[in-house]
């Protein structure tokens, strides 16, 4: 019986195989899985040899810690040709060869570069998605190119059933570097000690399928036959060699050499965590976690929307939602900093490809993510500042596919102070820099296509929030302590629309909890409002709600004009009031809001609640806005107040 090969090889030995010209795709994100021993074989071999040259290299994710590690090893002039990447902020050495001209590069969508390996691997001709439409990724702008020395197109526009999509070509990759923890002697992988599996084995596939070789870095080695099947996540038939690296270039991350936590081995306690100061950072943080779903998936972006993360564990609400991030991780907490990619009590790991295609296919209940560049049509830019190239990463698929969409990030920037006192905010020291400007330097979010869509989209900074429209950015609210005209207006390069604009909520600018479990644990909106066809009577279950802010009050009139549009007609309503709470300094917009619903969807109404209280305080101020200020005592008497009242009742 012949005797298996043995696939253990020296670094050096490893990278030898690599020929002039190969195309090579490189794992990682951020600092989680990069194969750092095979990179630096591979510069050290370029180095001392001057061979190989001319690589083409593929990555999904930034993989670099904005330094020397990571891509950052390959970034010479001779060694590589031409790089496809997602996201280049951490390899800032890559960056600039790309800036200067001195190799051929592209800026794709993360999440397409991932479907792209799998897509690869199935020998289809490329991967086809609606991402990056009206982006810099679009054929009609820029294709994702870099600099002019890029001439060949990757990114087509294509027509299907009176739909654009973009085709993302396929092209054969000769060589791969792949990243496990434990490997035995035939090339099982096992990934264990790693934060993240990544798209390992979509690599693995698609450079075995292009003729090429797969090359992969592990910890340790074990006998043959010694791992569990279920375990491993690259079998050994795809892989050609087996690196042993050593430990300085196998850390969990950049930032921490190993966590149990992050391997998922333990799970830590989060009560532990300290809050965030009340800054601009919180400020903002805070506003966005009032967007958050009950029971809904959702995308922190790295940045500020990381302390959205931070405020839902200070308000004990983690446990009511599912945080995940890109690279593939399901539930917990997501790590920041170059630990990014990592995560505390994941529920789950799953391969990056395929929480691409959850994303991309409207999974998302919510994203939050970073605001850098914003203009009048909504356009948002997070990728290229003058000589400073960031990428785009997976901010394209994310922000385009979401149900709802966050930008998060302060009005201003560069040396930007504020303080909060006695509840309102005040600017200390303005930013240097604007953010809102006639034109941003490239689109990473288009506006147009969004509004065009219905996507709710929210703009979110420490003095004010605004909403997309079809005609561009409206500002909805304003921070306690601001003047619209000196601190938002005068430092915009374009006018928003104003008529809109109400108080960002108070509890935002006090210390103390803001009571979002309370919300959260509260029936959820859609669930309180009920139509009995047989009796043409729409029934809402206001009992024990707690209105507090703004965003309540929208997400009740958009709920109740969404059920009032599908009934068709307008439309008689009863509304149960029993334990109804409503702040004072959002009750007259909760009135005014009434009133929009009786002239447009509403016949007659009725209210009833236990509570004389609310009946002498919210009566009146209905009665003030033109409509029925009675509120009775029960049901039975409420309905028999749709057949006495004879002027334009309301609820909402």
């Amino acid at each position: 019986m012949q005797k298996r090969k043995n696939k253990i090889v020296s670094p050096s030995e490893a990278v030898a195989l690599i020929r002039d010209g190969d195309r090579l795709v490189n794992a990682g994100f951020v600092g989680c899985g990069v194969p750092d021993e095979l990179l630096a074989a591979l510069e050290k071999r370029f180095l001392e040899t001057g061979s190989p040259r001319n690589l083409k290299v593929i990555f999904a994710a930034g993989q670099g810690d904005g330094k020397d590690r990571g891509l950052n090893r390959l970034a010479h002039e001779g060694l590589v040709k031409q790089v496809i990447g997602g996201h280049w902020g951490l390899m800032p050495k890559m960056g600039k060869l790309a800036l200067d001209g001195k190799i051929e590069a592209y800026n794709l969508p993360q999440g397409c570069i991932s479907q792209l390996y799998r897509d690869i691997a199935a020998g289809k001709p490329g991967t086809l998605s609606r991402v990056g439409i009206g982006t810099f990724v679009d054929p009609r702008i820029d294709g994702g190119k870099i600099n002019d020395k890029t001439p060949e197109d990757m990114v087509d526009l294509i027509t299907i059933q009176g739909e654009e999509w973009l085709f993302y070509k396929a092209l054969p990759i000769n060589v791969a570097f792949i990243r496990a923890t434990t490997a035995d002697q035939q090339g099982n992988l096992t990934m264990e000690r790693e934060a993240l599996t990544l798209d390992g084995l979509a690599m693995a596939m698609a450079v075995r399928n292009s003729g090429g070789i797969v090359i992969a870095q592990v910890e340790r080695i074990a006998e043959t036959g010694s791992l569990n099947p279920r375990n491993v996540r690259v079998p050994g038939v795809f892989v050609d060699c087996i690196v042993q690296s050593r430990p300085e270039n196998h850390a969990q991350t950049y930032a921490t050499d190993y966590s149990p936590v992050f391997s998922g081995e333990v799970r830590a306690p989060l009560d532990t965590l300290d809050p965030m100061a009340l800054d601009e950072r919180k400020i903002i943080a805070r506003r966005a976690a009032f967007e958050l779903p009950a029971n809904g998936m959702v995308n922190l972006g790295i940045g500020m929307p990381e302390g959205v993360a931070s405020v839902a564990a200070e308000e004990r609400i983690l446990d009511m939602l599912t945080l995940t991030a890109e690279p593939g991780v399901i539930g917990g907490v997501p790590a920041s900093g170059l630990d990014f990619g990592a995560a505390v009590n994941p529920d789950a790991i799953v391969d990056q490809n395929q929480l691409f295609d959850f994303y991309d296919g409207g999974g998302l209940d919510l994203a939050c993510l970073g605001l850098a560049q914003c203009d009048g049509d909504g356009n948002i830019n997070v990728s290229r500042f003058g000589p400073k190239l960031a990428g785009a990463g997976g901010f394209i698929n994310i922000s385009q596919n979401a149900r709802k969409v966050v930008f998060a990030g302060t009005f201003t920037t560069g040396g930007l102070k504020v303080s909060v006192r006695d509840g309102k905010l005040k600017i200390d020291q303005e930013g240097k820099s604007k953010k809102f400007l006639r034109a941003v330097e490239q689109i990473t979010f288009a506006g147009k296509v969004a509004a065009a869509m219905g996507s709710p989209v929210l703009y979110v900074t420490e003095r004010c929030v605004f909403k997309l429209t079809p005609k561009g950015l409206d500002l909805t609210e304003v921070a306690p302590g601001i003047d619209m005209e000196k601190d938002i207006l005068a430092h915009m390069d374009f006018v928003p629309g104003t008529d809109n604009a109400r108080p960002m909520a108070a509890e935002i600018f006090q210390p103390g909890s803001m009571g979002l479990r309370d919300m959260f644990l509260s029936l959820p909106i859609s669930d309180r409002i009920v139509f009995d066809a047989e009796e043409d009577i729409l029934f809402i279950n206001f009992e024990n709600l707690h209105v507090r802010h703004s965003t309540q009050i929208t997400e009740i009139f958009e709920t109740v004009v969404e059920r009032c549009k599908g009934i068709g007609h307008k439309v008689d309503v009863v509304v149960n009031y029993d334990g109804f709470e409503i702040d004072d300094p959002v009750l007259d917009e909760y009135t005014e809001m009434v009133r929009v619903l009786v002239d447009t969807h509403y016949r007659k109404v009725s209210r009833y609640s236990t509570s004389a209280f609310l009946r002498m305080k919210l009566g009146p101020k209905l009665g003030d806005r033109g409509a029925s200020p009675n509120v009775f005592e029960g049901t039975v008497l409420a309905k028999g107040g749709l057949v006495s009242n004879s002027s334009p009742p309301s609820i909402a």
